[in-house]
């Protein structure tokens, strides 16, 4: 099979479509000052300056090929990346600002990628032979003191982005599958560009604590923009909970992806039925666990679909029946990142 393809998890579809993609969080960053990963297929480096700029460039130096990563002994000094060959000191453009032996060359610059934060989490773009974005990210929705902090879970195994981002239309996987009930398309499935929006409602029953079963009742809005970035917004009726969900693959070296799911809940503050285990705390406290629980349930959700996904060869000619709805939409949408 061709290099430039993904095996077994992935059928034949190319590893890295164009799009931006998740590397970390504006938090990690902060503590770490420096992260090394493998993304998209290259290794990487993620730093901020003094002024809060992030950048994220490819782990080599343009000087003699050091390796720029804390591994190897890159530091940030002044908001500035040096290296620890020969501490060639890179501005957060890329471009080299100062060695400590000569004038710095003009050639020296790192290969960078645009980047763009998300209430705090922190997107690069992969481009089509290097090209720069072909388009935006959405503004922050509201935050503030009305909504938790986020809370973020990674998964990692064999697959790509197009399966995953695919169950934001697959209405019939979340019966089969998850056991959801009532799932309804609600209006239909809009494609602009790079953005595809889709509408649904279902409810769940889900045991709480091990004794009680809660059913949620829940009316969804996915924004799919590109297959690194997908944001589920929700409402779920019987106990007034707004809520975001962001489902964010990456694809890491070819083969293996890393699903982030990253949650956010509005204050619940009057719930409109009690919830088990967390009616006595207060609205806060309820919010940040409600929320961990709901991330909880998703990744349980994920994990019944890792098993799928990780094994599953994709078919460029699927055999589709009307219960599949617009799977066949979504697919001719992903051609354009590609």
């Amino acid at each position: 099979m061709p290099a430039d393809h993904v095996e077994n998890g992935a059928g034949r579809l190319p590893p890295f479509p164009e799009g931006w993609y998740f590397v970390t969080s504006r938090r990690v960053l902060e503590k770490a000052k420096l992260i090394e990963k493998t993304w998209m297929g290259k290794r990487i480096v993620a730093w901020r300056d003094d002024t809060g700029r992030v950048s994220v460039a490819e782990s080599v130096c343009p000087h003699l090929g050091s390796a720029l990563g804390p591994a190897a002994g890159g530091r940030v000094r002044d908001g500035r990346l040096v290296c620890p060959f020969h501490g060639y000191e890179f501005d957060v453009s890329g471009q080299c600002v100062a060695t400590p032996f000569a004038p710095p060359p003009k050639t020296a610059r790192l290969r960078s990628f645009a980047t763009r934060e998300v209430l705090g989490i922190v997107f690069a773009w992969w481009g089509i032979d290097e090209r720069p974005p072909q388009w935006s990210l959405p503004e922050d929705p509201p935050a503030g003191a009305d909504w938790c902090e986020l809370a973020f879970r990674t998964l990692r195994f064999r697959g790509h982005p197009q399966e995953t981002s695919e169950n934001a239309v697959d209405m019939a996987h979340l019966r089969y599958v998850h056991g959801y009930d009532n799932v309804g398309r609600v209006g239909t499935v809009t494609v602009d560009g790079a953005y595809l929006r889709s509408c649904f409602d279902f409810k769940r029953t889900q045991r709480i604590a091990g004794v009680v079963n809660f059913t949620f009742d829940v009316s969804a809005t996915a924004h799919v923009i590109g297959l690194g970035y997908s944001l589920v917004e929700f409402h779920e009726r019987s106990i007034g909970m707004d809520g975001r969900l962001w489902v964010l693959a990456t694809p890491v070296d070819g083969t293996l992806i890393d699903l982030v799911l990253v949650g956010q809940l509005r204050r619940i503050r009057k719930p409109n039925r009690p919830i088990v285990g967390l009616r006595f705390l207060p609205p806060a406290l309820r919010t940040e666990a409600m929320n961990r629980l709901m991330l909880f349930f998703q990744r349980h959700d994920v994990m019944q679909d890792v098993e799928i996904w990780s094994r599953k060869r994709y078919r460029s000619r699927p055999s589709l029946s009307r219960s599949d709805g617009e799977i066949g939409l979504y697919r001719r949408y992903c051609r354009q990142f590609y």
